[in-house]
């Protein structure tokens, strides 16, 4: 099977030390920032086609059902497998673990060989082949010591436990890596592409840098190559502007949405279009300057730092590292149809990755063993929540 090995436009790597970033995975840290959600929606009206869609109401609300699991280290992403247990990746200890979903037992996969983590980069993402049931390929997103990259294992599991990762197959690499900035989601989309989100790992010029794979969503055929349709040619750029993209969702329509860090302004969910550009550096938050795309809601960073969202009930569900809070955001089409809503505030800190777990249910991981969190006897853990 032929694979193609994509080359970035690498530019000298900075830590980007500025006052007011606060460097939470990407996220700002405005001063005298308060606990009160500082949020804004658009308020044009929806095309007809979307006024034709159910809304669901402007409240919610989110039900702790269980703590699934405890005890984990650096937990980043999460992948449930089709009998209902969970692997998660621990960003420093580069392992991947499975998780009963009943009992909270935990058993090591193996450690993915490569990963160099430092800062906010290591081993974060994971996502499962369109194929799991028949090939059994779990795909990784890792900082190594040169680049951010993406492989795929095979998943023995009648083999010893910490033997069950077969050697990685690096699918696609050449993603600038950073002290920070990583990017670090893969989710496969509803087409079977493989979409990642990556940052500009502290360089803001790769942003806009078509050339570059820093700063973007990229779309990739689950080989590696550029996915049919992507709007440059032979590129795997699906979007650009991007500062620090972290969440990946698509809604029943299709259509993909992404949670964006922010400097020390405004934090951002995208309504994400092939092509679009989303205008970091040139812009923070909504803004009249050029052809960039609005966000469809934003927050104080000191609210937010978003890094994993899902979709469940008519809504997007992101997860807040600085704001220790779960985000509820109605849509009604590409538009959020009510302000944003907080749930679990300070309830159990640091919150990075959100999944579905079916119907009205989803996966909730905490990240309070980073580096940058306030570790609590458990941490970190998983929490199954039900949402409406």
């Amino acid at each position: 099977m032929q694979r193609r090995a994509v080359s970035a436009v690498l530019a000298a790597t900075a830590l980007l030390v500025t006052a007011g970033c606060s460097s939470d995975d990407g996220g700002g840290g405005a001063s005298g920032g308060g606990t009160t959600p500082s949020s804004s929606t658009t308020s044009e009206a929806a095309p007809s086609r979307q006024a034709a869609e159910e809304t669901p109401p402007a409240k919610g609300s989110v039900k702790v059902l269980r703590t699934a699991a405890t005890g984990l280290d650096t937990p980043w992403g999460l992948a449930p497998l089709p009998d209902g247990d969970l692997l998660v990746s621990s960003r420093d200890e580069a392992t991947i673990t499975r998780v009963d979903g009943e009992t909270g037992k935990k058993t090591e996969l193996g450690e993915v060989p490569g990963v160099s983590p430092a800062g906010e980069g290591g081993l974060m993402g994971l996502a499962l082949s369109p194929d799991y049931a028949s090939d059994h390929m779990v795909y990784a997103y890792f900082t190594s010591a040169s680049d951010n990259r993406v492989v795929r294992m095979l998943y023995e599991e009648g083999k010893p436990s910490g033997e069950q990762l077969g050697a990685p197959d690096t699918v696609f690499r050449g993603i600038p890596k950073g002290y920070i900035h990583n990017g670090g989601r893969i989710a496969f989309g509803p087409d079977k592409m493989l979409y990642a989100g990556t940052g500009e790992s502290g360089n803001t010029g790769l942003s806009q840098d078509k050339k570059s794979l820093g700063g973007k969503i990229l779309r990739l055929t689950p080989e590696g190559d550029p996915a049919p349709g992507n709007p440059f040619p032979d590129s795997p750029v699906y979007s650009l502007g991007h500062r620090n993209v972290q969440g990946l969702a698509w809604d029943t329509k299709q259509r993909l949405f992404a949670s964006e860090f922010g400097q020390d302004t405004w934090d951002e969910l995208n309504a994400i279009e092939p092509g679009g550009n989303y205008g970091w550096p040139e812009t923070e938050g909504k803004s009249d300057e050029g052809d960039f795309r609005d966000p469809i809601a934003q927050w104080a960073t000191d609210d937010a730092s978003p890094s994993g969202i899902a979709y469940a009930e008519g809504s997007i569900w992101m997860a807040g590292l600085k704001g220790q809070r779960l985000w509820r955001i109605p849509l009604k089409g590409t538009e959020a149809s009510a302000d944003p809503q907080a749930f679990l505030e300070g309830e159990y800190g640091r919150l990075r990755t959100v999944v579905s777990a079916g119907g009205d249910k989803l996966w909730l991981v905490t990240s309070n063993t980073d580096g940058r969190g306030d570790p609590k006897e458990g941490d970190d853990r998983i929490l199954q929540v039900q949402v409406s």
